[in-house]
């Protein structure tokens, strides 16, 4: 190779020298850092940077509370996302139970996992996630993150306890595989949700970054049986969960490890759809490493997808997840 050697990046349409990084505001790359993001926003239209952006070729977004006042409202709101963009992703965390958008306001219709879990029917969770499934499809949704499939086997656990479908693996999987098949039923996408499993955590990922202390062969027998339930049931989606696992990897949180999202969820799992993460903005990763530093690590790590919005929500944000 001489002196001279340039490469052209086919993606970006620009030459560079070996080792040189393409300039920031190619407009091919900035384009590609927009297909992998589905950031949040406020308020319940469209403001014009999140139609901007969108036109150019934004990938999802996601909606919360504030962006919804009923469903007639919600219907046009993503009408008008996917007049921007027909093949944007518009994602919602529906949980029902504790956590939910739809009914934020005076709770939750429907029962969430831990109840559903407690009567321990598969037909009337797969029910109950038809339902929900049917009313996200007729505001225009195509994305739920749900169910949380992670095993409630921590009591000190504070962030997922009644989320949970329950304490043991096998309830854990055969529930979650019934709501993957009637959310997807109609239509909407599932992502089970937070692998490899937050469930044994006494840490809050969304303020410090917990740490699942067991080997591989006790994640195999706990963590991971409802995941795979999930991917036999053709779930769409999986979200990454903002943790360390040091059997796995003792260096990366799960969201930014390949040998997480790569060797174990592809390769050992097989698992072919959407790898999304967490939220960008949560502490556990974004003071370690930086909004954009985060992104770009999940990117690299194995994640096809970037969520953020749950708190941080403008285009000053995107803005910075583009660089």
């Amino acid at each position: 190779m001489t002196t001279t050697d340039h490469r052209t990046s086919p993606a970006l349409g620009t030459t560079t020298a070996p080792g040189q990084r393409p300039h920031l505001h190619d407009r091919g790359l900035l384009r590609l850092a927009d297909t992998v993001l589905q950031p949040g926003f406020v308020g319940t239209a469209p403001p014009d940077w999140l139609r901007r952006r969108l036109n150019d070729g934004l990938g999802g977004v996601v909606l919360f509370a504030r962006n919804i006042v009923d469903l007639d409202q919600v219907a046009a709101l993503s009408a008008a996302l996917v007049a921007e963009n027909p093949d944007v992703i518009i994602a919602v965390d529906e949980e029902s139970g504790d956590v939910t958008r739809l009914d934020v306001e005076h709770g939750s219709r429907r029962p969430g996992n831990h109840a559903l879990g407690a009567v321990d029917d598969p037909a009337l969770t797969e029910a109950v996630a038809a339902d929900i499934g049917a009313q996200l499809a007729a505001a225009g949704i195509t994305l739920d993150y749900a169910p949380a499939a992670d095993v409630n086997n921590n009591p000190a656990n504070p962030v997922i306890g009644v989320r949970s479908f329950g304490g043991t693996p096998d309830l854990v999987a055969r529930h979650t595989a019934a709501w993957i098949r009637g959310l997807q039923s109609t239509g909407v996408a599932a992502c089970a949700k937070h692998f490899p499993g937050h469930g044994d955590t006494g840490v809050d990922s969304h303020h410090g970054l917990p740490v699942i202390e067991v080997d591989a062969a006790r994640l195999g027998q706990v963590e991971l049986p409802p995941f795979t339930a999930a991917i036999d049931a053709g779930v769409r989606s999986i979200m990454t969960a903002h943790l360390l696992v040091p059997a796995l990897d003792p260096e990366r949180p799960a969201t930014m490890s390949r040998s997480v999202l790569i060797d174990l969820l592809r390769e050992q799992l097989g698992f072919k759809g959407l790898v999304v993460t967490d939220g960008i903005e949560m502490a556990s990763v974004a003071q370690r490493y930086g909004l954009g530093g985060a992104a770009a690590l999940a990117i690299a790590g194995g994640a096809d997808a970037i969520c953020v919005g749950g708190e941080s929500a403008d285009e000053a944000v995107v803005e910075l997840l583009r660089t």
